[in-house]
């Protein structure tokens, strides 16, 4: 029998079997939006706060529109020059001017600018309004109120709220310590129910009472004031003021700016009633505050003399007393 010999063939390898590809996890962003996007509330959330951003950014950007944020102009020197002229050099920075009050200044030409706010200098955005006080073509004028009767600081203050001032006051003796007796305007009495006129700004005489048993008044500081608010001071306590001196370079329009840096006599001393107190003024401010200083100084070393002499004197009295 006959045996038959296989051929020698190779052994069938079988395939290896297919490994499933690894599901791939998702990117943390793609997690958080498929989080947000399956949440109705938490989507709803997101949106708002997107749609607050958006917003935000688009009234921001508007309000830097409207605003001119950024935009400045110098505003520039308007007193002394006419409403047409500052026209023409506001129309640069697109400024809108506007009169709001007017004077009346005998020195100045009708229709010239004394006074605008802001002030020469500051830098303010465009389209912003100027405030302009301009120069009457003639006085205004109102009735001066009837203060006798009243008080000296009741006199002065109704009189300052009606635009006038004092221009003097005269003592008399009376009972009673600054308690007016008479007003003047022109050498003229002025009476109750009389209705006198005058232009705002005039000056009106008062006569004042004196009891002479009252103490002296004491000087007021008015180192650092306005004229005007130094005047002001001076009246309520009962003196006048004297005569005015100011720096070389001051003209009237600098007048209202610069204050007073000397005085005399000093504050805290004492003169009669009606007595006159002589006034510096300076633009200055070193000037001031170094006068200041001195003037308080001095002021201090009156105290002291003052309290020493009536110390010494208070001895004299009692032994003058028990004679």
């Amino acid at each position: 029998m006959v045996t038959m010999q296989r051929p020698n063939t190779p052994p069938v390898r079988r395939p290896a079997p297919r490994q499933r590809p690894k599901r791939r996890q998702p990117s943390f962003p793609r997690r958080i939006y498929d989080t947000i996007r399956g949440n109705v509330l938490l989507r709803n959330i997101v949106m708002a706060f997107c749609l607050g951003i958006i917003l935000y950014f688009i009234i921001n950007l508007c309000l830097s529109i409207y605003t001119r944020h950024g935009q400045k102009f110098i505003v520039p020197t308007l007193i002394g020059h006419t409403v047409a002229e500052a026209d023409a050099m506001a129309a640069k920075g697109e400024l809108r001017l506007e009169v709001i009050d007017s004077l009346y200044m005998p020195k100045q030409k009708p229709g010239t600018i004394l006074d605008q706010s802001p002030k020469p200098g500051m830098g303010v955005k465009s389209g912003r309004r100027v405030f302009l006080t301009v120069n009457a073509s003639r006085p205004r004028t109102d009735i001066i109120p009837y203060v006798t009767g009243y008080s000296l600081r009741q006199a002065k203050n109704m009189l300052e709220t009606k635009g006038f001032e004092i221009e003097k006051l005269v003592y008399r003796s009376d009972m009673a310590t600054n308690n007016v007796l008479d007003q003047q305007y022109e050498g003229r009495s002025v009476t109750q129910g009389s209705r006198t006129e005058a232009e705002l700004g005039s000056g009106i005489t008062l006569v004042v009472g004196v009891n002479h048993s009252s103490p002296l008044p004491r000087i007021p500081k008015v180192i650092g004031l306005t004229l005007r608010e130094a005047k002001s001071r001076l009246w309520e306590v009962g003196l006048n003021v004297g005569r005015v001196r100011h720096d070389s370079g001051i003209d009237d329009a600098d007048l209202d700016d610069a204050r007073v840096y000397r005085q005399e006599p000093n504050q805290q001393s004492r003169t009669d009633y009606g007595g006159n107190i002589s006034l510096w003024l300076t633009l200055d401010t070193q000037k001031i505050a170094r006068s200041s200083k001195e003037s308080d100084a001095a002021a201090r070393r009156y105290a002291v003399d003052e309290e020493e002499t009536e110390s010494e004197s208070a001895p004299e009295e009692e032994t003058a007393d028990e004679r």
